[in-house]
C-alpha cells in the first residue's frame, strides 16, 4: 500500500471541514486507490460522550440533550452531502448507531456509575459514527471505498482507555482485510479497537495516530499523512509567536522533545509503530493542502538553522528539596523519584546540582500541594534530623524547550540562550541539558513566557535580524524628525546593523496609541490623531510594562519635567530608556544614582548622549577616557548654543541689546531670554558631566555667576526687560571692550575642576580653544592626564532638532547592537 492518511477531529468537524476532507481524499483517488484513510470523531464528540457518561451515572440523568446535539450534527451532514435519493439508508444506519449509545447510557443509569470498559464502549460511537458517514458520502460519488471497524482487526489486551496493541494478532488480521479488499480505499475507524473476547477498547493519547501507524507499519505503506489543522509543526507557538513558521523537516527525537514540552499537532509515541519500521510521516493542513507541511522521519534533511524548534508547558510547579545532609548520601534521588512513580506523579524537568545539595524538578501545579504531603511524610526522618532543610515549592512558572538535533554540532548554543534571556531581563529559575544535546530546557516566571518565547525565537530564527519595540513619548520637533531619520535609515539598518525599529507605541501631550503589532512609520503622527486616544501617561507606561515585548525602549523626546519619576519602573520591567530630557541625571544625587544602579542591575540601557551637546559624542566620548583609565583634571563647555551665538555676535560697536534681539528673532532664544541667560541650562549639563566622571554633587554645589544686572532679572515683563537691556548697555560695552583691550573676547563658560563647578562669562586670547567660535555651536575640553598639554576637544552644533533627534537615534541604535 502507498500511503495511510489520518484526518483528526478538527478535520471532521464540519460541513466545510468534511468537504476539505473529501476533495483531498478524491484527489488522491484520481491517481491510485491504494491507500486508507483512518478518522477521528467530529470535533466536540467525543466529550459530549464523556460528559453523557458522567451525566447518566447520576441519579437524575440529563443526557437526551447532549444525544439529540450529536445526532442532529451528524444528520445535517447527511442532508448536506447526500442527495435525498439516498439519505434513508444512512440515517437509519446513524438512528441505529444513536440508539446503541441510548442503551449504553442506560445500563450506566441503572448501575449508577461508568467503568473504564464501559467508557471505551461509549467513546468508540464517535469515531464509529463519524467514519461511516464519510464512507456514505463518498460511495454516492462512486468511489471504490469500503469502511473499517478498527475493533476487527487490531487486538488488544484489556487494559481499558489505554490498552496495548497485541502486534501477533493484530499484523495477520490487518494484512489479510486490505488484501481480501485489495484495489479498494480502507476507510478505518481511529482510536478504537477490542480485546480477544471482542470487547471494545481505546488506544489512549494520539490513539487515531497510533491506528495510523499500525496499520502502516503492517502494510509497510512508503508515508503516513497526518491531516490536522495547522500548517504542520511550527518552530513556536504561532499564537505566542508571531512569526513563527512550518519546519520542513525534523526527527522523530525532536518531535518527542517538542510534544513533552507542550507541542500539541502530533503525539509521537502514538507513531512508533511507523518509525521501526522508519516510515516517514509527513504532517499536513486539511485547509490548506497545496502546502508541504512537516516530514517527521528518522534522518530529516538538513536544516540552515542550529535548533529546529521551540516548545513551553504554560503552568508549572518547581519542587526543590536541599539540605547538606544529602551531600554524597546515596539513594536520596532513588528513593525521591521512586515515591513519585508510586503516587504516578509526572514529572516534567529535572535538575540536580552537582554538589548534591538539592535537586528541583517540575510538575504540574495542580499537584503541587499532594506533592508537598507525599514528600514531608517520605523524608520525616531525614528533615528531623536536619538532613534535608526543606521543601520549597515555587508555583506561576512556565518552562521552555529549546530542541535541535543540530546544537550537537554548534558550540556556545548555551551561551547565546541565556544571553538573549539576560539582555531581556528574564530570569531563569532552573535549567536542564541533557547529554544528548538535543535539548535544553529552561524554566522561568510565567509572566515572561511570551516574551522569552519571542527572544528566543528572533535569537535562533532570525539572528540577521533583531526586532526593537520603540515607544516615543514627545512627537513635537524632535520625535517628529526621529522617525523621519528612523524611515530613512530602514533599509540601512536591516543591512547593516541586523536591526529592525518597530514604532509599538507613541504618545504626545494630546494623544496616545500602542499597537503591538507596530505602527507604520510614515503614518504614524496622522494616526496618533486620527485614531489615537487621549493622553494618560500613566495608562501609557502601564500598557508597555503589561505587554512585556522584548527589546523595549522608551524614548522620551519631551521637555516634561515630571515624566523621569517613570524610568525607575521602566527599568524594573526590563525597558531601556533613551532621552535628551535632562531632569533625572541633573536631579538629587541619590535619583541619579539610583537610576543608574536599577538600569544596571536589570541588565538595561539608560542613554542619553543628548543631554549634553544634542548630538555631540560629549558623553560617550568621556566613559570612553574613564573606561580607558584615563582620570579628568578639567573639564570646560560652552554648553549653551543661545549664549554661544550671543557672545560670538557680540563685539565692540554693537549694543548687548541688539544681539539679544537678533537671537531672539531667529528663534535661538526661549520666548522669555532671561531662561538662557540665568545659566540654569548650562548648570544642568555641567552637573551631569561632573556626575559621569564620579563626583557626587548637587546643583547647590554649583556656582553661577549672572551676566545681567539685578533690574533686568527685575524687570516685569519681556519687553520691560529689553528696555532694562538698553539701559545696562554701558555696562556690557565695559565688558567687551575691556576683553578686546586685550586681544581677548567674551565666552560664557562652565568650568569643572578640583570638585568644584563655576558657571560665568570669562575672557579668553587666542590660545585657548573656545577663542575661534562660529554661530551656536557648543564646545568642550577635557584636560586630562593623558590630554595635559592640549585638551581634548569636541565641538559643533549643539542644538537643533536633526542633530538632537540624531543623537537619540544613535543611542537607539546602540541599545540594537548590543542585544544583537
Amino acid at each position: 500500500m502507498e500511503k495511510i492518511l489520518k484526518f483528526g477531529g478538527t478535520s471532521c468537524g464540519s460541513i466545510e471541514s468534511i468537504q476539505s476532507v473529501l476533495a483531498i481524499i478524491e484527489s488522491n483517488g484520481k491517481s491510485s486507490s491504494d491507500f486508507a484513510v483512518v478518522f477521528s470523531a467530529m470535533s466536540g464528540v467525543t466529550n459530549h460522550l464523556l460528559e453523557a457518561g458522567t451525566l447518566a451515572a447520576q441519579p437524575k440523568s440529563t443526557v437526551n440533550t447532549l444525544i439529540e446535539t450529536i445526532e442532529t450534527r451528524h444528520f445535517e451532514v447527511i442532508k448536506h452531502f447526500i442527495p435525498v435519493t439516498g439519505q434513508s439508508q444512512v440515517i437509519a444506519h446513524v438512528r441505529t448507531l444513536v440508539n446503541e449509545l441510548r442503551d449504553v447510557l442506560k445500563g450506566i443509569n441503572l448501575v449508577k456509575e461508568i467503568s473504564p470498559k464501559t467508557s471505551d464502549a461509549l467513546v468508540s460511537f464517535g469515531e464509529r459514527l463519524s467514519t461511516y458517514l464519510i464512507f456514505a458520502i463518498l460511495q454516492q460519488k462512486g468511489l471504490p471505498v469500503f469502511y473499517v471497524d478498527a475493533r476487527e482487526i487490531i487486538k488488544t489486551n484489556s487494559i481499558f482507555s489505554h490498552s496495548e496493541v497485541d502486534f501477533g494478532l493484530t499484523n495477520p488480521l490487518i494484512s489479510s482485510y486490505f488484501e481480501a479488499n485489495k484495489g479498494k480505499i480502507g476507510l478505518v475507524t481511529g482510536f478504537i479497537a477490542s480485546n480477544a473476547k471482542g470487547e471494545t477498547t481505546t488506544l489512549g493519547r494520539g490513539g487515531s495516530d497510533y491506528t495510523a501507524s499500525v496499520i502502516g507499519a503492517a502494510l509497510g505503506v512508503k508515508e503516513i499523512e497526518i491531516w490536522t489543522d495547522v500548517d504542520g509543526m511550527m518552530t513556536a507557538d504561532p499564537r505566542k509567536v508571531k512569526s513563527a513558521f512550518t519546519i520542513p523537516s525534523i526527527s522523530y527525537a525532536e518531535a518527542m522533545e517538542l510534544t513533552h514540552f507542550g507541542a500539541k499537532v502530533i503525539y509521537p509515541p502514538s507513531l512508533q509503530p511507523a518509525f521501526a519500521k522508519n516510515i516517514p510521516i509527513r504532517v499536513l493542513n486539511t485547509f490548506n493542502p497545496s502546502f508541504e507541511g512537516t516530514v517527521v522521519s528518522k534522518e530529516p534533511t538538513g536544516s540552515p538553522y542550529i535548533i529546529t524548534g521551540i516548545s513551553s508547558i504554560d503552568q508549572l510547579a518547581l519542587v526543590n528539596l536541599q539540605g547538606s545532609g544529602m551531600i554524597g548520601v546515596a539513594g536520596v534521588s532513588a528513593k525521591l523519584f521512586t515515591v513519585l512513580a508510586r503516587e504516578k506523579i509526572s514529572v516534567v524537568l529535572i535538575s540536580q546540582a552537582s554538589s548534591e545539595h538539592s535537586i528541583c524538578f517540575a510538575i504540574d501545579p495542580s499537584v503541587a500541594d499532594k506533592v508537598r504531603k507525599i514528600l514531608e511524610k517520605e523524608f520525616a526522618t531525614e528533615m528531623t534530623a536536619g538532613d534535608i532543610e526543606g521543601i520549597d515549592i515555587q508555583k506561576d512558572l512556565s518552562v521552555i524547550a529549546v530542541v535541535g538535533e543540530g546544537m550537537r554540532k554548534h558550540t556556545g548554543v548555551s551561551g547565546k540562550l541565556f544571553s538573549s534571556l539576560g539582555k531581556n531581563g528574564i530570569n531563569i529559575v532552573a535549567t536542564a541539558q541533557g547529554s544528548s544535546e538535543l535539548n535544553i530546557s529552561v524554566v522561568i516566571e510565567n509572566k515572561d513566557l511570551s516574551k522569552a518565547l519571542n527572544v528566543i525565537h528572533e535569537t535562533f530564527f532570525f539572528s540577521q535580524i533583531k526586532t526593537l519595540h520603540l515607544y516615543l513619548v514627545g512627537a513635537g520637533l524632535i520625535g517628529k524628525t526621529l522617525v523621519e531619520q528612523i524611515i530613512g535609515q530602514e533599509h540601512y539598518l536591516a543591512k547593516y546593523k541586523g536591526i529592525k525599529i518597530r514604532l509599538t507605541g507613541i504618545a504626545n501631550s494630546r494623544k496616545q496609541l500602542i499597537k503591538e503589532e507596530g505602527i507604520e512609520l510614515g503614518q504614524a503622527l496622522s494616526l496618533l490623531d486620527s485614531v489615537g486616544e487621549p493622553t494618560d501617561l500613566a495608562g501609557f507606561i502601564a500598557q508597555i510594562k503589561a505587554l512585556n515585548l522584548p527589546n523595549s525602549i522608551f524614548a522620551d523626546c519631551t521637555a516634561n519635567k515630571e515624566i523621569y519619576t517613570n524610568y525607575l519602573g521602566l527599568f524594573q520591567s526590563n525597558i531601556s530608556v533613551v532621552t535628551p530630557n535632562k531632569v533625572a541625571n541633573s536631579g538629587p544625587y541619590d535619583l541619579y544614582a539610583q537610576l543608574h544602579q536599577t538600569a544596571l542591575a536589570k541588565g538595561v540601557k539608560f542613554l542619553y548622549e543628548t543631554n549634553v551637546g544634542a548630538g555631540l559624542p560629549v558623553i560617550n566620548t568621556l566613559q570612553g577616557l574613564i573606561a580607558s583609565g584615563d582620570r579628568f583634571e578639567k573639564i570646560e563647555g560652552i554648553l549653551s548654543g543661545t549664549l554661544s551665538f550671543l557672545f560670538n555676535q557680540f563685539k565692540p560697536g554693537k549694543s548687548f541689546g541688539e544681539v539679544l534681539r537678533a537671537a531672539k528673532q531667529k528663534g535661538y532664544t526661549e520666548p522669555d531670554p532671561r531662561e538662557d541667560l540665568s545659566g540654569m541650562d548650562v548648570a544642568r549639563k555641567i552637573l551631569i558631566l561632573s556626575r559621569e566622571i564620579g563626583l557626587k554633587l548637587e546643583f547647590s554645589d554649583i556656582t553661577i555667576e549672572k551676566i545681567i544686572p539685578p533690574a533686568c532679572e527685575a524687570a516685569p515683563t519681556v519687553d520691560a526687560f529689553f528696555e532694562e537691556i538698553d539701559k545696562a548697555n554701558d555696562f556690557f560695552e565695559k565688558l567687551v571692550n575691556e576683553a578686546a583691550e586685550k586681544g581677548e573676547v567674551l565666552r560664557y563658560i562652565a568650568c569643572l575642576e578640583d570638585q568644584k563647578i563655576t558657571i560665568g562669562l570669562r575672557s579668553v586670547g587666542p590660545a585657548h580653544p573656545f577663542y575661534q567660535m562660529d554661530g551656536a555651536d557648543n564646545v568642550i575640553a577635557f584636560t586630562t592626564k593623558r590630554y595635559h598639554d592640549r585638551p581634548l576637544v569636541i565641538k559643533g552644533p549643539g542644538a537643533g532638532a536633526e542633530v538632537t533627534a540624531s543623537g537619540v537615534f544613535a543611542d537607539i541604535v546602540s541599545i540594537g547592537s548590543h542585544l544583537a
